[in-house]
Parts: structure tokens; sequence; C-alpha cells
């Protein structure tokens, strides 16, 4: 354990799985205490942690979607845990989605999406500001993606909803730097978590992605913790309003 977050207490949104799980992981290994927030894995998340760390580790199961959850995510976390400094915005709906043509998407597939990947990023970011306000100062990490910046094409309101990821963060970064809180970004490119190793679609969907690299090998949620165990640090204390790429050279800006 490093010890840059000792002290500190983190939740990630969406931890039981994937690319929030290694999050989770690593920031438990910088030293701070997490609560995992998701619908499933959380225990199992939690246990982990607790298992091959020193720090704290709270399971919570929380639909980002349901404002009544999220109120309980954050007023839990700080009880059990003392405080919320750090949130990362990662549960979204992405890995059970269908390739298809834009005119083939229903429409309440397209609200469940926006639903979960932007109403859950502003109802986390309303509970939580106000206890990182209290203490003084926080870190919001919100998972994007690099699908919009590149124009991706068959998941239309999947990138519709990253695209306003990258929107809010710019804005609420406005709206917090005066309460020393930093909102930044990470948009990793197409990445093999264990959910989408099981759609064989998705994994020749995303060889595009894989060919346009300037690292030629596959992206796994691995390569996308130090980014957030930077940003979620004092060494990232005067950026904000970032979208950091983390994608193996696909898009540079």
């Amino acid at each position: 354990m490093s010890g840059r977050l000792a002290g500190r207490v983190a939740i990630v949104t969406g931890g039981g799985s994937g690319i929030g799980r290694a999050i989770a992981m690593r920031l438990a290994d910088d030293g701070a205490a997490v609560a995992i927030a998701d619908l499933k894995g959380a225990g199992e998340a939690a246990a982990e942690i607790a298992r091959s760390t020193d720090a704290k580790a709270l399971a919570l199961t929380v639909d980002v979607a349901n404002e009544t959850d999220v109120a309980r995510m954050a007023a839990d976390t700080a009880r059990q845990l003392g405080r919320i400094d750090i949130l990362v915005n990662n549960a979204a709906v992405f890995s059970s989605l269908d390739l298809r043509a834009f005119e083939k998407i229903e429409p309440a597939e397209w609200r469940k999406v926006m639903d979960v990947n932007t109403l859950g990023v502003f109802l986390c970011c309303r509970a939580c500001v106000p206890h990182m306000r209290n203490a003084g100062g926080g870190r919001i990490i919100n998972l994007a993606s690099g699908a919009p910046l590149k124009g991706v094409p068959f998941f239309l309101h999947y990138i519709a909803s990253k695209g306003a990821v990258i929107a809010m963060t710019r804005g609420l970064a406005r709206e917090l730097g005066g309460d020393r809180i930093t909102v930044n970004a990470l948009a990793p490119g197409f990445t093999v978590s264990e959910n989408i190793a099981r759609r064989p679609e998705h994994l020749q969907h995303g060889e595009a992605s894989l060919n346009s690299r300037a690292i030629k090998r596959e992206e796994l949620p691995a390569d996308i913790v130090g980014a957030a165990s930077f940003l979620a640090s004092d060494d990232a204390a005067f950026i904000t309003g970032q979208t950091l790429v983390v994608d193996g050279g696909s898009m540079m800006l």
C-alpha cells in the first residue's frame, strides 16, 4: 500500500466488476477506504479488498438511477467510513447492449442508457458534493469513453451518454472549483473486461479500435487504474475539467 490516499474515503459506482472493481482495488492499495456501490458483485469486491489490502471496504447495493438509493449510498458511506473525499462515477450500461443501427434502438432502451449513464452521474454528484464541501475539498472522476471522440457506430445512445458525461465534467468543474473539488473524466478505449469478454460481437466490433492504437494490444481494466489513482491524488490538485484519454494511442488529442 503506497499510502498516497491514506485517510481518504472513496465511492466507486459499478465497482462490483470490470473497470470499477479494478479502480476500487487500486484506490484501496493507495490507502483509501472504499465503498463499492453496485447492483451486484459489491460484496465480493469488498471482500477481495479486505483480503488483499489493509483498507476498509463497504459493500452497498445501489441503482445509481434511483434517487433514494443514491442518497442512502452517500449517507451510509459517510456514517460508516466517516467522510467522502473521492467519487468515481463508473456505473454504466454498455456490455449488455446489442450492436444495432440507430433507427433500430427502442426509445425504452435509450432512456435506460441515459438514466444510468447520465442521470446516475448527476444524482451521485449531487449526493456526494455536500460531504466533500464539509471535508474541505474532493475529487470527482467520471468514466467517459473515447467513443464519442471518435464517432463509433451502432451505439448511438451509449455514445450520446458518454459525450454528455464529458460536458457534465466541464460544467461541474466550473461550479465546484471554488470548493476545492476537482472534476475530471477518464476516457478509456475499448476495454476487455470480464463482461465484454463474454460478448463475441463486442470483441469483433472492438477490433477496429485495437488496430488503430499505437500500442498494439488489448486494453484491460488494469490499464486504467493508474490514471484514476493520479486524478484522485494531491498530484492532480490543479487539474480540473479535463478528459484524459487512456486508450493506447488510438485517439491523440
